[in-house]
């Protein structure tokens, strides 16, 4: 595809008028299902679901056809559900919950890290503080100083 290709394909799948406004109305909806996790999570349930459907209705199958062509249908079937829930069950325990965890971790670590520059940033408030007052304690120092060398000067 050439460069001069792209913008007419991009202004051909926007032609429709109701197509355009559509996606203007879902645009927030399309942008959060691209970058999440929507699409994985859907077809998981839809494999899940089909997978123990069919594992359901091939078992129904061989119980009441033993042999013949519609029994390794049968047999097919059971087999091809069992795969597919399985497979979804086990991307729940190898994709997603790791998933989860992490992001929970990620929480948590965020929280903390938050937690302790909150502290770092109240401890130099109070050193900055501890300064202030260390100086005006010399401040007033001097001052007691000066005065009391006016006095002995004037003789008091």
């Amino acid at each position: 595809m050439t460069e001069d290709q792209k913008p007419k394909d991009i202004a051909s799948m926007f032609a429709d008028e109701w197509t355009l406004e559509w996606t203007k109305e879902h645009l927030p909806e399309l942008r959060q299902s691209v970058s999440g996790q929507r699409f994985l999570y859907q077809s998981l349930v839809i494999s899940f679901v089909a997978g123990l459907a069919a594992h359901v209705g091939g078992y129904l199958l061989l119980s009441s056809v033993p042999s013949g062509l519609l029994g390794l249908l049968a047999d097919l079937l059971h087999a091809l559900g069992w795969s597919l829930w399985t497979g979804a069950v086990v991307a729940v325990f190898l994709q997603i919950a790791p998933e989860a965890k992490r992001r929970q971790m990620k929480q948590w670590l965020d929280a903390y890290e938050a937690l302790r520059r909150e502290k770092v940033q109240a401890g130099s408030n109070r050193k900055a503080t501890g300064a202030e007052k260390s100086h005006a304690r010399q401040a007033e120092s001097k001052q007691r100083q000066k005065a009391n060398q006016n006095r002995t000067r004037k003789g008091g």
